[in-house]
């Protein structure tokens, strides 16, 4: 009886279309609603206050670039007219009425954090204030800040038949004017540029703790800028742009066709207007015709728009009780326990697994700085997606092409927002005699892999650092990561065929143990999660754990689908969009997902496999999104070791456990904040990992 009834289980699975529309979220809801969860941050009382105040920010910012690139898409498809559906089933018009919906909310909220966090900050003596409420000896300071550090700065727009509407830039803030002359009735209009960027949004009152927003100063002296005139009307408003680049990959010049295209980006069209809750219709209405936008893009706020800069102010000097406790890195403990002479030595005594932020950044900085100083180095390779622009790897590998070693770098010039960043870092890399390329036709090149050649008595040895993030020093302090060392012969081997792959004409050649998108990672994927299947099916205990940024791709997800209804238990951490149900009876009832957003950016991608106990264990560049696996070139890697296959699993297990900072889905995409239960021992998986760091414990290893 027991047979018949799993074959017949069996037979229903393999009837199941687990592609229908409506066992799927949509993309631009979900990453909306990962954005809520960073703001529901700003009300946790275990933050700092300032921490909150940073939350706020983020969150505005995270909104700002979805705005000028996931909306501004959904604009380009409206235009098109293409009778396009999501992978939810929603039409581009669908699409955008849900998306407006939801960030209107989001923006409603923002501000009635922001109130909150910013009453918190006046009890503690930091105080935001209207120029109106200052006393006379402060109005005299600010009159004369305001006559020598900002009027001489400012130039108004008037906007009349002979001045058209200015173009404005994306994110600058602005102000409105409204004015007439007293002996007509004519109402004029003239724009203010708010100069942020050059003065700060927020100006200090001497000795004191009290903060002005610079677009209230410059509205209070608007009339300097007017003689003659009466001031109707003074109302901020800011403009966000589209900044989605469309670069033609036909062409004999990547470099210079990116640099175009980002001057296209400097004047797309608007996708977003904010103005002050107390705008006036007609302002309103003027804005929205020249901006040529519908009542959608319009969003009212109450505080200060942009709210961005926050995330500076909350560094300000003399509140360390409100925030965060200072962390410290610590360094490698794997390669400190192995007491080498060298990091050479040291690797060559086996792989070495780092967990950033919790180890240092530095190892993989000092990796490649070694390389570069090591005579008996012959050459460094390595992939470049985001880097910073005061970077010890790139003053590293200039340094090692001048030091006569033979350095070849692939610079992401399309990584989007860096991409100016990008060109001068390459340019640099070219002038200290670097061999720059700029990747393969058609793809962008996210996977993260460095080598080194080295002469040893033995003959040449190939030592790689591949990982899951990107060589950036200042992220890695605040994005958490793994990576790994290596000298593995069979890694070096396929190292090389790798960056002949993208720096020549070579066909894709057969891969010892890198897993390469486009190649063959989604295929990799596949056969694990089948493999899983299979186990299933023997009854067998089966078991998938996967932690990634982004959950997208519509044939993995119905792999995993497949997977839950064949029996497999799946934990699913997900940090941001995730368009997979789980909990959808027959469907996804053994899929759980959960969302981590704490103090540092989840950024690991680990995926674990038990296969019959064997534990398939990878670490990967790539999220799980059709991009990733299409239109990228990626790396996933095998985790052989079995400490480091344990330590990878605790990991995995740790982030699972969380029951103070995780967000838990439902199948109905919305997320409800883990408990701990009566019982049970509170956990953060973040702090329990900086606990662990600070003791010096490798997880998995007691």
């Amino acid at each position: 009886m027991e047979k018949k009834k799993e074959k017949e289980q069996e037979r229903a699975v393999e009837t199941v279309d687990f592609h229908k529309r409506e066992y799927y979220l949509n993309r631009e809801c979900t990453w909306l609603k990962f954005n809520q969860r960073v703001l529901r941050e700003s009300l946790s009382k275990e933050n700092p206050l300032l921490e909150r105040l940073r939350f706020i920010a983020i969150t505005c910012s995270n909104l700002d670039e979805f705005f000028m690139i996931r909306v501004a898409g959904l604009k380009h498809l409206l235009e098109s007219g293409i009778d396009h559906h999501d992978i939810s089933g929603l039409t581009p018009r669908g699409q955008m009425e849900a998306v407006s919906n939801l960030a209107h909310n989001q923006i409603h909220d923002i501000d009635r954090c922001l109130r909150l966090v910013l009453a918190e900050l006046n009890n503690e003596g930091i105080h935001f204030i209207s120029p109106t409420e200052l006393s006379r000896q402060q109005e005299l300071w600010l009159t004369e800040f305001f006559e020598r550090e900002i009027y001489p700065i400012v130039t108004p727009m008037a906007v009349d038949p002979s001045h058209p509407f200015p173009f404005l830039a994306s994110k600058s803030l602005n102000l409105a004017v409204h004015l007439k002359r007293q002996e007509d009735d004519h109402i004029r209009l003239a724009i203010l540029p708010v100069p942020s960027a050059i003065l700060g949004r927020l100006i200090k009152l001497p000795d004191t703790l009290h903060f002005l927003y610079l677009e209230d100063v410059l509205s209070y002296f608007a009339s300097r800028f007017f003689t003659g005139y009466e001031i109707l009307e003074t109302t901020p408003f800011r403009i966000t742009r589209d900044a989605d680049l469309d670069i033609r990959e036909d062409v004999d010049d990547l470099l210079t066709e990116v640099e175009k295209s980002l001057e296209k980006r400097r004047k797309g069209a608007a996708v977003r207007l904010e103005i002050a809750k107390n705008t006036s219709a007609g302002t309103r209405q003027i804005l929205q015709k020249e901006l040529e936008l519908e009542d959608g893009d319009i969003y009212t706020i109450q505080g200060p728009l942009g709210a961005s800069f926050f995330s500076s102010f909350a560094n300000i000097e003399g509140f360390d009780q409100l925030r965060y406790k200072p962390f410290m890195p610590r360094p490698s403990i794997e390669l400190a326990a192995r007491q080498a002479p060298d990091i050479w030595k040291a690797i060559r005594e086996g792989d070495i697994l780092l967990h950033h932020p919790f180890e240092s950044f530095h190892t993989v900085e000092q990796f490649i700085h070694t390389a570069a100083y090591d005579d008996n180095v012959l050459a460094i390779k390595q992939t470049l997606y985001r880097v910073s622009s005061k970077s010890p790897i790139i003053a590293a590998l200039a340094a090692a092409a001048r030091n006569g070693k033979q350095v070849t770098v692939l610079m992401e010039v399309k990584a989007r927002f860096d991409e100016e960043n990008n060109i001068l870092m390459a340019r640099l890399l070219e002038e200290a005699g670097c061999h720059v390329i700029y990747g393969i036709l058609g793809l962008k090149t996210h996977s993260k892999i460095t080598m080194v050649i080295r002469r040893e008595e033995d003959g040449i040895r190939r030592y790689c650092h591949l990982a899951t993030g990107n060589y950036n020093g200042s992220t890695a302090k605040i994005y958490t990561d793994v990576g790994l060392l290596t000298c593995d012969n069979e890694i070096g081997m396929d190292g090389s065929r790798f960056f002949n792959f993208l720096s020549g004409f070579s066909d894709p050649p057969i891969w010892n143990k890198l897993i390469v998108a486009p190649l063959n990672l989604r295929e990799t994927i596949m056969a694990e999660i089948e493999q899983e299947i299979q186990h299933a099916k023997k009854g067998e205990k089966a078991y998938i754990a996967a932690k990634m940024n982004s959950l997208l791709d519509r044939f993995l997800i119905a792999k995993l689908y497949e997977a839950s209804a064949a029996g497999v238990k799946i934990d699913l951490i997900v940090r941001g969009i995730c368009v997979l149900r789980p909990g959808l009876k027959g469907i996804s009832e053994n899929i759980h997902v959960r969302s981590i957003v704490g103090r540092f950016l989840e950024h690991s991608r680990i995926l674990y496999f038990r296969n019959g106990g064997k534990d398939d264990v990878f670490i990967s560049s790539a999220d799980w999104m059709p991009r990733n696996l299409n239109n990228r070139v990626e790396l996933m890697i095998p985790v052989e070791g079995k400490a480091h296959k344990k330590r990878l699993r605790a990991i995995l297990r740790t982030y699972i456990k969380d029951n103070k900072k995780a967000y838990l889905m439902r199948s109905d995409g919305s997320y409800v904040r883990a408990s701990c239960r009566k019982g049970s021992t509170p956990l953060a998986a973040q702090d329990f990992l900086m606990e662990e760091a600070i003791k010096g414990e490798v997880l998995g290893q007691k």
